[in-house]
């Protein structure tokens, strides 16, 4: 297997001594049911795999990304009721980034990326308190979000569905149980307008909206669904990350209208 220099569980002393990295890249998963098909470890492999694959077109372009380690734990707290999903508090989280933060500004390395693969984890509050207290410059990625799911997909549920059937699929096929054991991902709607609606929010209890933990059909998901969904979120990401890797942080903004 040829050497994969932008991986940091995969790489060694002697490539990590001989590189000036530009850039650090965070994978962070969790450990929760993905309806009764997917594994739980679902949201780690599909932000591990993303960020290797990103990582990698990155250093094809010049770019020294480094993917370290997946944090495998997300927010749960709506999930305590299911067996071994995994919780992380959002404030264990923020000490875990601080640390990671402070790792990295000791070595050299002033940019960083998380790319998360969970929509329970909410990072932009943690970075807004971190930043002002390290050099390391912090950015976001939901690696989900990050091309328009509606071109590829017809069923736009958001948990265990179409979607993340069709990418696990891809990256990790020997992981899927065939559909015929899926659930439908059928999801209860809130009595409350306003989160129908989408300008109110609360955290969702799982158990009461979902009968086998996904939400959104996943039945008509297909590898090459998500090979070329997988694909296009890889090469913006890579595009990012090369972008990032050059720019000068305390030089960010374009010139604008002068008032």
């Amino acid at each position: 297997m040829p050497p994969k220099p932008w991986l940091l569980a995969e790489t060694n002393w002697h490539s990590v001594s001989h590189t000036k990295y530009d850039v650090a890249l965070l994978p962070w998963g969790a450990t929760e049911a993905h309806n009764f098909h997917l594994p739980y470890g679902t949201d780690v492999i599909e932000s591990e795999r993303i960020a290797a694959e990103s990582a990698r077109l990155a250093w094809l372009e010049g770019a020294r990304a480094i993917v370290l380690p997946t944090i495998p734990f997300g927010v749960q707290t709506g999930q305590l009721d299911i067996p071994l999903c995994i919780n992380m508090n959002p404030s264990t989280q923020a000490l875990v980034l601080a640390d990671v933060c402070q790792s990295l500004d000791a070595q050299g390395i002033h940019k960083l990326v998380i790319l998360n693969g969970h929509g329970g984890n909410d990072f932009r509050q943690m970075i807004r308190e971190l930043q002002p207290r390290t050099r390391v410059f912090l950015s976001v990625i939901n690696w989900y979000k990050v091309v328009d799911p509606k071109a590829y997909f017809d069923d736009q549920g958001d948990h265990a569905g179409e979607l993340e059937t069709s990418v696990m699929m891809h990256l990790a096929p020997d992981l899927v149980l065939p559909l015929d054991l899926a659930g439908n991902g059928a999801a209860k709607q809130s009595k409350l307008a306003g989160i129908r609606e989408g300008w109110a929010w609360a955290p969702r209890q799982w158990t009461k909206v979902s009968a086998d933990t996904g939400i959104g059909d996943p039945k008509a998901a297909t590898a090459e669904k998500g090979e070329r969904y997988v694909t296009a979120i890889c090469e913006r990401v890579a595009e990012f990350l090369t972008e990032l890797a050059s720019a000068d942080t305390a030089d960010l903004y374009e010139e604008g209208p002068q008032p």
